[in-house]
């Protein structure tokens, strides 16, 4: 029970946090949310930066687990459409969980204030992407699959573009549908210029 109502907190938190920040959220709008009073999250939480922590905390495990992370990677793709499969099961989880869209926002939001959630924006904008692409292209080189080249630069390269049309679904969600062929249509063209000739 005390388990459900510290995520149901979080949850809720999530919520305010990611609409209004983590500034213009105090605890007596995050208890009249749920319902509660002050005494009762405090006996969960002993502090709004409390929430904070374990929020951040929630969010990093449930990401990690779902997409994936440079210490929790997905298989390396067999073949050059199964790099264009994966790509778009990624994206379509990114641009589709509720909790997701919500914890970018949230990121993007409290980046300038909080030295953890600019880091934290860093590694999910951009570092982080590289750093799970990176093994996978060298996986996928060592395949045949994938022409030699620096799997770093080319991990870039492939992310960078993605990841900012993800950040044009958050801003203008009636473009997800283009956006999302647009990455499709991108990840396409990136195995035409790096695939190698022979392999689907």
């Amino acid at each position: 029970m005390a388990k459900d109502t510290k995520e149901r907190i979080l949850a809720t938190a999530l919520d305010l946090f990611s609409q209004a920040g983590y500034a213009g959220t105090n605890v007596r709008e995050l208890t009249a949310s749920l319902g509660m009073v002050k005494s009762s999250i405090y006996k969960h939480f002993e502090s709004k930066e409390e929430i904070w922590n374990a929020l951040l905390d929630n969010m990093i495990a449930y990401y990690d687990e779902r997409f994936g992370s440079p210490d929790h990677l997905p298989p390396v793709p067999d073949s050059l459409e199964g790099l264009v499969a994966m790509t778009m099961r990624m994206v379509d989880f990114t641009i589709h969980d509720e909790k997701v869209i919500k914890t970018r926002k949230l990121l993007t939001i409290e980046q300038f204030r909080d030295e953890r959630a600019r880091a934290l924006a860093t590694k999910h904008f951009l570092t982080g992407l590289r750093e799970l692409f990176t093994p996978i292209f060298a996986g996928m080189m060592d395949r045949g699959l994938l022409r030699r080249d620096d799997p770093s630069m080319l991990a870039f390269a492939y992310t960078a573009p993605i990841s900012a049309l993800i950040h044009l679904c958050d801003r203008e969600p009636d473009k997800t549908g283009e956006a999302m062929a647009q990455i499709e249509a991108f990840s396409r063209h990136f195995i035409e210029v790096y695939g190698e000739v022979g392999h689907d």
